[in-house]
């Protein structure tokens, strides 16, 4: 190439460029130097960070007692499943929510100990130590706390939220029900005090969903939605559909898809979708109403993990499958062949790929 008439447009270069997976395009900084600097500019970093909304995955971590470190799969519906590992990080740790492609991950070791990264880029920020007491244990989370990430990729923020019920040392719970809210921008806690709520002890540790601002969480009951308004430290909550119901053979998840709030309601045979397009107004739309019949033989143990407006992803035991919505197709994305491994939907959460700085 003679003269710069020949390459492409700028803007074509950071369509595809926005279009690779993290690896290669970190491989693609090296190329030339206009490369490197149209990768490193904050208009690419976010065109990059749009375009990943849209392609949800599945990261699921492998629990083996023999290894040191801990070992992830991540499933992409476009790339396939590859293997990855968080041994960057001090010692073993376990993953504890998912936000935006940061991970939030607690420490085996030592319980006070917990770190926010990006399992792409290897980048990661150990939070510092909280003063607080422990707080009580909850249900059916093994974890000493409720555990939420909030991660605002516009501005490059994040929060994290340890939630529980204080207790002295030796001591069971004191029924004052605390928060305590790390922020990146101030690199420290802040705590506050609650009401007290017996739905708070039956939150789901794997439902949590971080949309405008706050985290929401499913209670057991399926009656309501909490949410958690991290600008100004309040609890709300939130009416589900009035169609929802969790018994008789129904369950209820909560997700995000595409930016907004969702419910998906499973029962023996059919899987109903809604989404708050109106957040304000708490105002739900049925998206979507999927025959499970060709999956009949999965049923009940089938949990959704992610979503957009072109797919779902759902765990069963030893399985995750896709259901592309257009096309009404189903596809197994990947299968456990050890028949010894945990249920995936324990130990899946929802995840894209992003090159969000989490320090």
């Amino acid at each position: 190439m003679n003269s710069r008439a020949e390459v492409l447009p700028d803007e074509v270069i950071l369509q595809i460029l926005a279009r690779l997976p993290v690896k290669s395009l970190f491989r693609a900084k090296t190329v030339c130097k206009l490369w490197y600097i149209l990768i490193s500019d904050n208009y690419f970093i976010n065109l990059y960070n749009q375009l990943a909304c849209k392609n949800p995955m599945v990261l699921v971590e492998i629990s083996d007692s023999s290894e040191s470190k801990c070992s992830l799969l991540c499933i992409d519906n476009l790339m396939g499943v590859s293997e990855f590992s968080l041994d960057f990080l001090q010692g073993r740790v376990r993953v504890r929510a998912s936000c935006n492609g940061l991970l939030c991950c607690s420490s085996i070791a030592d319980k006070d100990v917990y770190y926010v990264c990006n399992p792409m880029t290897r980048q990661f920020r150990m939070l510092p130590r909280s003063r607080e007491r422990p707080m009580s244990r909850f249900y059916p989370d093994a974890e000493a706390t409720l555990v939420g990430l909030g991660c605002n990729s516009s501005i490059r923020k994040f929060n994290v939220v340890l939630a529980g019920y204080h207790r002295t040392f030796g001591h069971r719970s004191d029924g004052t029900f605390m928060c305590l809210v790390f922020d990146s921008d101030t690199g420290k806690w802040r705590k506050f005090v609650s009401f007290q709520d017996e739905d708070f002890t039956h939150m789901n540790r794997n439902q949590v969903v971080f949309v405008n601002g706050a985290l929401h969480w499913l209670t057991s009951s399926c009656s309501y939605i909490l949410a958690l308004d991290l600008d100004c430290d309040v609890w709300r909550k939130i009416l589900l559909p009035d169609e929802v119901s969790c018994g008789a053979g129904c369950r209820v998840f909560l997700l995000e898809s595409d930016g907004c709030l969702s419910v998906i309601q499973i029962s023996e045979t059919w899987m109903k979708i809604w989404a708050m397009k109106e957040y304000e107004s708490e105002k739900w739309d049925v998206v979507d109403n999927v025959s499970l019949r060709c999956i009949r033989g999965m049923m009940p143990g089938i949990f959704p993990i992610s979503q957009s407006g072109e797919c779902v992803f759902l765990a069963t035991h030893k399985q995750v499958l896709v259901y592309h919505r257009r096309s009404r197709l189903w596809k197994e994305m990947y299968s456990v062949k050890d028949s010894s491994a945990l249920p995936l939907w324990f130990s899946a959460h929802a995840f894209r790929s992003t090159i969000l700085p989490c320090n």
